[in-house]
């Protein structure tokens, strides 16, 4: 009896054991991370493609959140064509305005930081390159690459030699450089741009870029800051995808195909309600506009996009041939042309729906028009025998009145039951034989049969 009571006391000291073991683990690894998270930490935000609203929300906000997270700089991997002057402003705003240090990394090698991104560039508190990169033509020019003629021209040029002159002045490098990119639209190679002091260095990686920034001390909003980034752990934040999904419609090429596609919806649920197409359709054209809200919108070129659908849809309604479908392809592919005009920014890259992209779509509405005047032509021809269900049948197909007419009621011919009225309004009572004489839409043309009296 005394066996049982000796080891329950074993049994406890053996689960205290386990259950100190387990806390102890537990405690040791929370003082490991503790240990890491108290290390630099570098935030990466990759940024590419045109300098819109997008960009300029996206870095404001990834900044603002590595300064409430301590972060001991911001690496901004730049890749542009260049972008809005308003959104270039924002952004260089946000470089002189931030408390941490801003390192601009112009990569990957064979990328550039042309025309907005020059000033992006200049803006931050270290700029490095890396190899087989360009930096420069930054000057403002119009809708089809022209420069600007006459007071507007002067007035333009004017602004942005004022302001990548400030830009220069504030992170203290060369103003004739930066001046030069603009007035001249001149543009530099990386070793060009570092031996006329305009960027700091060259990197191939982002270890090169952490490496060469570690020990420097920059300026900031906030003071003198001495950049400690020895053994930094590198955080990369991409834009969130909301963000990314409005940027992406915001796309000339993306806007269009979401009209045409939503377009084609419509029609299709028009012929054949499914309500299936129609919401996609709906939802389509509902992100086309949400995108062409972004985009310097041409009035004249939607409405003659709308106009084609008009008679897309005409055309499967009308007898035409074919002419309505063809004048609708003719007028979709003006108002693709014609969608976007010229950007009120003139640093601001020219919105246009591409060639490939316009004649793709003008020629996939094409071929489903020819398909549905080829069918439509094809069944006018088309003999079929009484009795099938669903299908034509000949004049003369004998029936009895199921229904009465009066003068609407319903007819039973080649075994289906149809809606029927009698030749010249006549009233045909129930059980009446009948044979058609004609067909009115989906309404049988009937008169009584007299060649099924039967003698009394």
């Amino acid at each position: 009896m005394t066996a049982p009571r000796a080891r329950r006391p074993r049994r406890v000291r053996r689960r205290t054991l386990r259950i100190s073991i387990l806390l102890a683990t537990l405690g040791l690894l929370a003082v490991v991370g503790s240990i890491r998270a108290a290390g630099p930490e570098v935030v990466i935000l990759p940024t590419t493609g045109i300098v819109d609203e997008g960009m300029a929300r996206y870095l404001a906000d990834g900044i603002d959140q590595a300064e409430r997270d301590g972060a001991a700089a911001v690496v901004i991997k730049l890749n542009t064509p260049g972008g809005s002057l308003f959104s270039t402003q924002e952004i260089t705003g946000t470089f002189i305005e931030a408390k941490i240090p801003i390192i601009v990394w112009v990569a990957p090698a064979g990328g550039f930081a042309a025309s907005a991104g020059t000033f992006i560039t200049l803006a931050s508190n270290l700029s490095l390159m890396a190899p087989a990169t360009s930096i420069g033509a930054a000057s403002p020019v119009g809708a089809q690459g022209e420069d600007i003629e006459g007071t507007e021209g002067k007035k333009v040029l004017e602004t942005a030699i004022k302001m990548i002159t400030s830009i220069a002045d504030a992170r203290g490098r060369p103003v004739d450089w930066a001046v030069s990119t603009v007035e001249d639209a001149k543009s530099y190679t990386v070793t060009e741009a570092i031996a006329a002091g305009a960027v700091d260095g060259m990197a191939a990686t982002i270890e090169e870029v952490i490496a060469f920034a570690d020990g420097r001390t920059v300026e900031t909003a906030a003071g003198p800051v001495l950049l400690d980034l020895a053994d930094a752990t590198i955080a990369e934040r991409s834009m969130n995808p909301f963000l990314a999904f409005i940027r992406l419609l915001s796309d000339p090429n993306i806007a269009f195909l979401l009209f045409s596609v939503g377009s084609a919806g419509l029609l299709a649920e028009v012929w054949s309600p499914n309500f299936v197409t129609g919401i996609i359709g709906a939802l389509a054209i509902i992100l086309a506009f949400i995108g062409l809200g972004a985009l310097p919108l041409n009035v004249g070129g939607l409405i003659l996009i709308v106009f084609a659908i008009v008679l897309f849809g005409l055309e499967l309604t009308v007898t035409s041939h074919g002419l309505l479908g063809f004048a609708g392809v003719v007028c979709l592919g003006l108002g693709a042309s014609a969608l976007f005009t010229s950007p009120v920014d003139p640093f601001e890259p020219f919105a246009q729906v591409a060639l490939p992209v316009i004649l793709t779509v003008s020629i996939t509405f094409g071929v489903i028009m020819v398909l549905i005047v080829f069918g439509a032509i094809r069944s006018r021809g088309l003999v079929t025998t009484p009795g099938t269900a669903g299908a034509p049948f000949v004049l003369g197909s004998r029936g009895t009145v199921r229904r009465p007419l009066e003068p609407l009621g319903s007819v039973y011919v080649s075994g289906e039951e149809w809606t029927a009225r009698a030749i010249e309004g006549v009233r045909l009572e129930r059980g009446v034989p009948v044979h058609v004489v004609g067909v009115d839409g989906l309404t049988l043309v009937v008169e009584p049969d007299p060649s099924s009296s039967e003698p009394t």
